[in-house]
């Protein structure tokens, strides 16, 4: 009889995609698959119905159980910032996961791993009596600052906003100028906000164990960190797997040729690693402002390039972040002339293009990324060297393990101030793709690229990481029951 194995997404494409990746690596070793989703609490193109349909459609060995949705939170009366709201709406499904899990029978039940931001649904896999694991969808650099944090605030009388650039010295890290951290984790450790936030990366280490969306040689001052006694003074930390580079495969070696991407065509008759790629995420967004300044800095750079523009966001309606901008207008937003000016080397999208197919394409030479973290994988497996232009979430922090670690990636210095000069894109990008710098770049990338590859072999790291964990969760069922 083949085991279930219950994923536990919560929303957000940002988190659903890896995990589907995972899901994969499940199937491989045998056992059946269920992703848990919840309906987003709007519904638009990117999200609710079509969202959840389409991740289903493109994914038939994996199945889909969506939870019945709950009435969402009156975001606009409520006051409260909508993270808060919707932390609280994940909690209120904590009820009808439990009679989900509740319908399959206890032996076929594997485990249920939960996404980092649904931790709260550990007691729920507690009450099954199930073993509870985290997955963690970013790197274990920012595991492992994330798990120290709440020793680093605890009985602080002020927030840490208060230090600036001050550097922080965090164990398997560089040094982290405190203005990196995530910006709510710099309020006053009493904030609401701060303190849910805490809560979350302390309950991350609180599950049997975390599986992470990386490999040990990528990150292996982190990982190290993470197994040290002293990383959480008093508590001994769960195992940490690293089972990644968990990335799609892309869609460009299909045979379907129907289906291919406009983008594509055009980069196929480019030389090869000539092109550089220009895309900031599913979220983000940049002011019209800047995206003007961007063009002049590419059209000065002489540089092939490949430039996914999306609307300006324009808004802090927290309701208006479910949704999908309108598609963008490029004249309205771009200087004038230039799509004329710059049409026999470069092509701009509007909104989206098929990332991971552009990055695996030969002609792709380098990238300037918002530092997603799944978007930094996509690159490291791809071989492309980055540009750091990092604009929310975690992502200054992951500039830092990219630029002073790992060593795949440039910054671009105006992030500090929210805004790239024409001046900088184009020096940057003539460094990355013409000086003696960027050749240097390139080679360490290669190198992290071989690694990457290594990793997911047999006998691989990341796979016997895998199989490490699988052994671990026979044991617990061999050893006493959970739960009752």
């Amino acid at each position: 009889m083949k085991q279930t194995v219950v994923l536990f997404a919560g929303a957000g494409v940002g988190h659903v995609t890896p995990m589907t990746e995972l899901a994969y690596v499940f199937l491989k070793h045998g056992y059946d698959v269920t992703m848990v989703l919840l309906e987003p609490p709007f519904k638009s193109t990117d999200s609710g119905a079509s969202f959840i349909e389409r991740i289903a459609a493109s994914n038939p060995s994996i199945s889909f159980h969506v939870l019945p949705p709950l009435p969402a939170p009156d975001f606009a009366a409520s006051g409260k910032h909508p993270f808060l709201l919707m932390l609280q709406l994940a909690r209120d499904y904590n009820a009808p996961l439990e009679a989900f899990l509740r319908s399959i029978p206890r032996e076929r039940l594997h485990s249920l791993v939960l996404d980092m931001f649904c931790v709260h649904a550990m007691d729920v896999g507690t009450a099954v009596g199930v073993p509870v694991y985290t997955f963690f969808a970013s790197g274990a650099s920012c595991l492992s600052v994330l798990t120290q944090f709440p020793a680093l605030v605890a009985g602080r009388q002020s927030g840490l906003k208060d230090l600036g650039d001050t550097p922080l010295d965090f164990l398997g890290v560089p040094p982290m100028p405190a203005s990196h951290l995530i910006r709510e984790l710099l309020e006053h450790p009493e904030d609401e906000m701060c303190k849910a936030m805490t809560n979350i990366w302390k309950r991350n280490t609180e599950t049997m164990g975390v599986l992470v969306n990386t490999f040990e040689a990528l990150e292996s001052r982190a990982v190290q960190s993470l197994r040290d006694p002293l990383c959480v003074p008093g508590r001994i930390l769960p195992p940490v797997y690293c089972v990644g580079p968990l990335v799609s495969k892309g869609t460009a070696k299909d045979d379907s040729k129907a289906e291919r991407n406009e983008c594509l065509a055009w980069l196929d008759a480019q030389p090869d690693r000539s092109v550089v790629f220009l895309c900031f995420g599913s979220k983000g967004t940049l002011s019209a402002d800047q995206l003007k300044e961007m063009a002049v800095g590419l059209e000065r750079s002489g540089q092939r390039f490949l430039w996914s523009v999306r609307t300006p966001a324009g808004t802090k309606d927290p309701k208006k972040y479910f949704e999908v901008r309108p598609e963008a207008d490029l004249d309205a937003l771009l200087p004038e002339g230039f799509l004329e000016r710059t049409k026999d080397r470069g092509l701009v999208v509007k909104s989206w293009a098929p990332q991971v197919d552009v990055l695996q394409h030969p002609a792709t030479g380098a990238f300037v990324t918002h530092c997603g973290w799944n978007s930094t994988l996509e690159a490291v497996v791809a071989g492309v060297p980055m540009l750091c232009w990092p604009l929310e979430a975690e992502q200054k922090m992951n500039k830092v393990f990219m630029t002073e670690d790992m060593g795949v990636a440039v910054e671009l210095e105006g992030y500090r101030t929210g805004f790239i000069k024409a001046g900088e894109l184009e020096a940057k990008l003539r460094l990355v793709i013409e000086a003696e710098e960027g050749r240097q770049l390139r080679a360490r990338v290669a190198a992290r690229r071989e690694e990457a590859q290594a990793a997911l072999e047999e006998g691989g790291s990341s796979r016997a990481a895998f199989v490490q964990f699988l052994l671990d969760v026979e044991n617990l069922a061999h050893g006493k029951e959970l739960g009752n």
